[in-house]
């Protein structure tokens, strides 16, 4: 079937290069470049029907390039080509969870005890989990909740000053600021004392970065490595797949994930923001080597160089229950789409009270009916969202499911103090995730994503006081009153609505 589209697509490429080539001679440039446009927007509309897309999607593309076909088409070209997604990353799929499995292990020797720890209710959702994410969980991981940058950057600072080993740094956004330069300064330093470190950073997240920057770490014996570069933007069709990951592993026994990067924004630094909320996670023990092994097999796809060994995957493990922790990477790899699953199985799951905190709240149809059913079934279900933009199509597009959520009896919040940033599920008050990912169409679907889900912990607790402590610093939308904004406004989400597919 593939062999059969693909002799179609070539075969109509040949007509419209031979139709372009007679109409250049009967008439002028911009005669060509008009035909050139519309026969290309046809073309992909043509593509895009036959990759048997979402609907949603489909019928969102195909309205875009009708519309603007110039504009149509330039978006397609940055963000559609969705296409060779499945074989561009279907390698990694299949290495990443032989690495899982030889590593891990397929049986979980204490898969007993822990189902008695967990309950068959949050039994079925970890065992999902694992399924789909190749993880298991951990009831021997210490976590500890780190607020906002001040306290996440004094622990990361002090953590990667102790290293002996080897320090493990895969990031999304780094720049070259007051933090960025402090941490550069350890790498160098623990580098020149022979401990081992490499460094990852995604080419489009960390565009502005500087040569000199990196010049300096590589000078010191840094291992750095650019995560999806983008040389010619319109041509490479892996720009829209970016690694929207925050991960530091310390000798194999201290980990960090969760919402901040590198930057001085996230200390509240930039008088644009301002306050910066934000939250982070700390782990010691057993879950480490899941965020070790996820750093590892992102390395061997850059780099083709792999570390699968004990020096690596051996923490430290203290037998003490600390309650159940769990690691899971989600990306364009994996056929599932494994953080979202997960999240609609714990919204549906959900028995007393769904609490989710997101600067971004794109959700796709699935999450989208999932929240407002629990809403209709009598769960309590909040919504926290930045009351000011930093992506200001994203945030109007947002707005737009306000109504819908509003009319379902969800409780949405628009966080006041400064510029909300965590990306926290809390359900039930015993259930969380925090960690990287968004409550989006692009988290869920485009990026390389990690997250740490949390059952009755001290984390969970501490990460249920601070969601009700941020409701104070936040104005609780009322229906009527939205429902009476201006005209504009509501012209300007339903606008950002229809490229909420894209975006």
């Amino acid at each position: 079937m593939k062999n059969t589209v693909r002799v179609i697509l070539y075969l109509l490429a040949l007509i419209i290069l031979l139709f372009l080539f007679r109409h250049r001679l009967e008439s002028g440039i911009l005669g060509f470049l008009s035909v050139l446009i519309t026969l290309s927007v046809m073309f992909i509309g043509f593509v895009i029907f036959l990759e048997n897309r979402h609907p949603t999607q489909t019928i969102t593309w195909l309205v875009v390039l009708g519309s603007f076909p110039l504009v149509g088409f330039i978006f397609y070209l940055l963000f559609g080509r969705n296409y060779r997604k499945e074989r561009m990353f279907r390698k990694k799929y299949f290495l990443d969870k032989q690495a899982f499995l030889t590593v891990e292990g397929e049986a979980d020797p204490r898969s007993e005890e822990k189902q008695r720890l967990m309950g068959e209710h949050q039994g079925k959702l970890f065992n999902l989990a694992q399924k789909l994410g190749n993880s298991p969980i951990s009831f021997d991981t210490e976590t500890k909740v780190l607020t906002n940058g001040d306290e996440t950057f004094s622990h990361i600072l002090t953590e990667l000053k102790r290293a002996k080993h080897h320090i493990h740094l895969e990031y999304y956004i780094i720049r070259h600021d007051q933090i960025g330069q402090e941490i550069k300064n350890i790498l160098i330093e623990k580098a020149l004392q022979g401990v081992k470190i490499r460094f990852m950073y995604d080419a489009v997240g960390s565009w502005q970065l500087s040569k000199a920057y990196i010049g300096e770490l590589k000078k010191a014996g840094v291992e750095t490595v650019l995560f999806g570069p983008v040389r010619l933007p319109f041509l490479n069709n892996k720009f829209n797949f970016r690694n929207h990951r925050k991960i530091i592993v310390i000798d194999g026994n201290i980990g960090f994930v969760g919402g901040l990067n590198i930057g001085d924004e996230y200390l509240g630094r930039n008088p644009g923001f301002g306050f910066w909320r934000d939250t982070h996670l700390m782990l010691k023990g057993e879950a480490v080597r899941t965020l070790q092994l996820i750093f590892l097999q992102d390395w061997y796809y850059m780099t083709n160089h792999s570390f699968l060994t004990a020096e690596y995957l051996s923490p430290q493990i203290k037998r003490e229950t600390h309650g159940g922790v769990q690691l899971i990477a989600g990306g364009p790899d994996n056929e599932w789409s494994v953080i979202k699953n997960i999240f609609f199985s714990m919204i549906s799951s959900a028995r007393k009270s769904v609490w989710i905190a997101s600067p971004y709240f794109i959700p796709d149809e699935d999450i989208f009916s999932a929240i407002k059913i629990a809403a209709l079934s009598g769960i309590d279900v909040r919504l926290l969202v930045p009351n000011r933009p930093d992506k200001r199509i994203v945030f109007h597009a947002s707005r737009s499911y306000f109504p819908e959520l509003l009319e379902a009896g969800v409780k949405v919040y628009q966080y006041e103090r400064g510029f909300m940033h965590s990306k926290i599920v809390i359900v039930d008050g015993e259930l969380a995730s925090i960690g990287t990912s968004n409550m989006d169409m692009r988290s869920f679907h485009l990026n390389f994503e990690v997250n740490a889900f949390l059952f009755r912990t001290k984390s969970t607790e501490k990460l249920v006081a601070e969601y009700l402590k941020d409701l104070e610093y936040s104005i609780q939308l009322d229906l009527k009153t939205f429902q009476e904004r201006h005209f504009g406004y509501r012209l300007l989400e339903s606008t950002a609505r229809l490229l909420s597919p894209l975006l």
